[in-house]
């Protein structure tokens, strides 16, 4: 039989679910549960059918407060995460949330709040659903459940349990840890069992998540209530928690301090820098399994656990000094988390001290402190162009006229002088070489190219042009070796700057790119646009009537369908860098990782001071990637568009055949 865990924990659970239903009254529509403050989660299906046509519309929830008084509170939906193009009732799991949001005077409605786990783990085999179940009024369900399979990255599957009507959108409690760890989806028609979202799916909802969930953590970061069992105090009684009797164990305690405090520090602004910190709080080793990318840094302190229970208090006293040190390297002031750190490590070992004490930075992020202090920054290497000189080595890949999946190819170099580039080596006759043999063709010639520029400080960037319907062809993969060093990755694009190039912009540049490029290169700040908007067809106008600093971001591959329609209008307004992923995309609607493409994108952007600086950086997340073998990072598949009209390629008559 499952596990049902503590009875004050279950009670907690019980009191913070509620119901749905319209204003006017009626049927109930589906189950809730408050996360933080006048904050309802719950499954998107359970409002689409009441909400499609009308969004703005004000409707109840429905539970108790704290006293045990009825709560009926007027509401309204904040976000969900439907695709707007997504037809038919079978919603992917990853899609079925929905967030809510009390609205006038009942947001101080005093009520519970749930405790969400940080933890993207999968939970343990047993787990308990709370919910409601119209039956003539709304009744209050529950049920003891077994955890059969896991459903992809976010789905959890049930069997040999008869779930009602009404349950959808109830919390699923991990009886182990005294945490909720998902959101209850949908019941198996005509057989028992069901389905539920796990936690890690609410990611998706990307700023708003996190303010929900800094919300959530200081709420219950205020301390618990003289009056009633707290979710903190009775988790220190579950064995799941984490064996935390000593100061060298990190207890739920110490957990919903650590998380309160980092609930007021700004957010990371993307994925590498909680991703990274938390991995060195591993000790450079990468969390186990195929998790979530983390967003925010309490998903970084989520990541420091093995199983479900948490590793030792070093590693996240490590971690929070990483945050402390990341804070003020971006001018601001972490006071408050860093002199906790410094009071809670006086429970720790002297001996181990040192390690959160003199906590650096991982080499490479941004910002980067260096041995002389904050005061030092170790330099991003600018690409070259105008005034900056510097070798470049480039790669032209011309598809033949009447064999396309084959091409010619010439190697040029330029040395960094103002007579231009020469070519040092070519095949452009006979029948073209084919894409799988390209990068074996090339291997010999390439080397010996960078072996003439090549300095040991800098490494020349690699240029690939291509015609952009031949954009996904992901060079950054490519090896110069066949068999790499133990200690040194043979991807091009970890050892250096590798970005792609409009084969069909040779010769003299025309207007729009140079006055695109002259913006691009005086903006204040860089930012990325989403292109296209989800749900909207690409247009000229949305890339001509794009801010200076504003660079195109696509989630989905360039060279064909949408992306690609999406890439020629780009180039036609003259844009001359785009950041795109090269791997497939759903025809409708957006991948789980697009999310995450976009987000990274925007925090690659924002870090950098001009755009010279954007194919180092994108170098630097590729070293990091080969580093971690994270192959679910969101720039594993992605590519960029450096295309400088201050150095534009040759004009020369085409290499096809004569």
């Amino acid at each position: 039989m499952p596990e049902t865990g503590d009875p004050h924990i279950d009670d907690l659970t019980r009191t913070a679910t509620v119901h749905l239903v319209s204003a006017a009254g009626g049927t109930m529509w589906g189950s809730g549960f408050f996360v933080a403050p006048g904050w309802v989660l719950t499954c998107a299906h359970v409002l689409r059918p009441h909400l499609g046509r009308d969004r703005e519309q004000i409707f109840h929830v429905e539970g108790e407060q704290f006293d045990r008084l009825p709560l009926r509170a007027e509401a309204r939906l904040e976000a969900w995460l439907l695709d707007d193009g997504l037809r038919g009732d079978d919603i992917p799991v990853e899609q079925d949330l929905a967030l809510v949001r009390l609205v006038g005077d009942d947001v101080e409605v005093d009520h519970e709040c749930v405790w969400l786990s940080d933890c993207a783990e999968a939970p343990g085999a047993s787990a308990v659903v709370h919910g409601f179940r119209p039956d003539g009024q709304p009744l209050r369900w529950r049920s003891a459940i077994d955890i059969r399979t896991y459903d992809g990255s976010y789905g959890l599957r049930f069997t040999d349990t008869e779930f009602p009507k009404g349950v959808s959108g109830g919390p699923v409690l991990d009886p182990h840890t005294g945490a909720v760890v998902a959101v209850m989806k949908s019941r198996r028609l005509e057989r028992d069992g069901g389905r539920a979202i796990a936690l890690p799916a609410l990611r998706r909802f990307g700023d708003l998540y996190q303010s929900v969930l800094a919300e959530h953590d200081r709420w219950h970061g205020a301390g618990p209530r003289p009056d009633r069992a707290n979710w903190i105090d009775r988790q220190q009684e579950l064995p799941a928690g984490g064996l935390h009797r000593t100061p060298e164990q990190w207890s739920p305690d110490d957990r919903r301090t650590a998380l309160n405090l980092l609930a007021s520090v700004p957010g990371p602004g993307g994925v590498p820098a909680v991703a990274r910190l938390a991995r060195k709080a591993r000790g450079n080793i990468a969390p186990p399994g195929s998790l979530p990318e983390p967003r925010s840094w309490r998903d970084g302190h989520g990541l420091l656990y093995e199983g479900h229970r948490p590793m030792a208090a070093i590693a996240f006293l490590h971690y929070l000094k990483l945050v402390v040190e990341y804070e003020r390297g971006r001018g601001g002031d972490p006071a408050r988390l860093d002199a906790w750190v410094n009071a809670r490590l006086r429970g720790v070992p002297p001996v181990v001290h040192t390690v959160v004490t003199e906590a650096r930075l991982p080499e490479g992020m941004f910002p980067v402190l260096g041995p002389g202090g904050p005061d030092e920054v170790l330099p991003v290497l600018p690409y070259p162009g105008g005034e900056r000189g510097g070798a470049v080595v480039t790669v032209e890949l011309e598809p033949l006229s009447d064999a396309p999946d084959r091409f010619y190819w010439r190697i040029r170099v330029h040395d960094g002088d103002r007579e231009g580039s020469r070519p040092v080596d070519e095949q452009c006759h006979g029948d073209g070489v084919a894409p799988a043999d390209l990068i074996r063709r090339l291997r010999r010639p390439l080397v010996d190219a960078f072996e003439m520029v090549d300095t040991d400080e800098c490494p020349a960037p690699l240029e690939v042009a291509l015609p952009a319907d031949y954009f996904d062809t992901a060079v950054h993969r490519w090896q110069l070796t066949e068999m790499g060093r133990l200690y040194l990755s043979p991807y091009l694009g970890v050892q250096r700057r590798v970005v792609l190039r409009d084969l069909d912009r040779r010769g003299e540049p025309d207007r729009e790119w140079l006055v695109r490029w002259e913006g691009l290169m005086a903006a204040e700040e860089l930012s990325g646009v989403t292109t296209p908007v989800p749900g909207r067809a690409p247009r000229p106008h949305h890339f001509a009537e794009m801010a200076p600093g504003a660079v195109p971001v696509l989630c989905r591959p360039a060279g064909r369908g949408v992306g690609g329609a999406a890439m020629r209008m780009a180039l036609e307004a003259g844009h001359g860098v785009a950041l795109w992923h090269t791997d497939a995309h759903p025809e409708r609607g957006c991948h789980e990782r697009c999310a995450a493409v976009r987000a990274g994108a925007a925090d690659l952007l924002g870090q950098a001071k001009d755009p010279t600086e954007l194919p180092d950086r994108l170098r630097r997340i590729r070293e990091d990637i080969s580093e971690t073998k994270d192959a679910q990072h969101w720039a594993e598949g992605v590519a960029m568009l450096y295309d400088d009209p201050g150095r534009p390629l040759p004009d020369l008559d085409r290499l096809d055949a004569p």
